[in-house]
């Protein structure tokens, strides 16, 4: 889990809110179009397209809008933006697992959902060169908690994961080449966005990044 640094919101989200009158209020299913479109792309760029919780590559078509505190919560407004993320998943395919947001459903608890805008959440899960997450620390319930509800571990995550590490470790790669490989995974392109299972890389490999 990457932490996420929220950044404005996009304006035509806010002129949208603002054409609030005695007639209409805004509502979460009310947004649609250019105006979802917009709100949607400013968290896949704000997230550097990975998603908010596996780190998967995110797609137009194979994401959605995330609340984390759940909208059926009377206390969330559903239109605060400093609540939405972006995770993958879309349209599930018959047979596939979920994972992630679509897992999450309403389920929130806040000591035990570990969040990607706490810029601690980068340092709370640990990984093995199979793919495998864990907790960091082994007492951190929260961390194993926010791993089972998210579905984290589930094998179709691990292997992706298991895919991402492995070229990390080939034996004919030198130190400096090791450590050039390392720093430019862990940098973000010049097209915004960072490489998948950014977390499991710096965990794994982040010792070896060039200084």
């Amino acid at each position: 889990m990457k932490y996420v640094e929220k950044r404005h919101e996009p304006e035509a989200y806010t002129q949208w809110r603002a054409l609030a009158n005695e007639d209409w209020q805004p509502t979460y299913d009310d947004l649609s179009g250019d105006t979802k479109a917009s709100v949607k792309g400013a968290l896949m760029q704000e997230q550097g397209y990975i998603c908010c919780y596996c780190e998967r590559r995110l797609t137009e078509g194979d994401s959605h809008i995330e609340h984390f505190r759940p909208q059926s919560d009377p206390a969330v407004d559903p239109l605060d933006y400093g609540n939405l993320l972006c995770s993958c998943q879309k349209q599930i395919r018959k047979g596939e697992p979920r994972h992630c947001g679509n897992i999450k459903g309403d389920w929130f608890d806040p000591e035990l959902l570990i969040s990607p805008l706490d810029a601690s959440c980068e340092h709370r899960f640990g990984f093995e060169g199979d793919g495998w997450i864990k907790p960091a620390d082994s007492n951190d319930r929260a961390a194993r908690e926010t791993i089972t509800r998210l579905g984290l571990n589930l094998p179709k995550l691990n292997e992706l994961r298991a895919g991402a590490i492995e070229p990390f470790l080939d034996d004919s790669l030198t130190h400096d080449e090791l450590s050039r490989f390392v720093s430019g995974y862990l940098t973000m392109g010049a097209d915004g966005r960072f490489s998948e299972f950014w977390t499991t890389i710096k965990y794994l490999f982040g010792d070896y990044a060039a200084a």
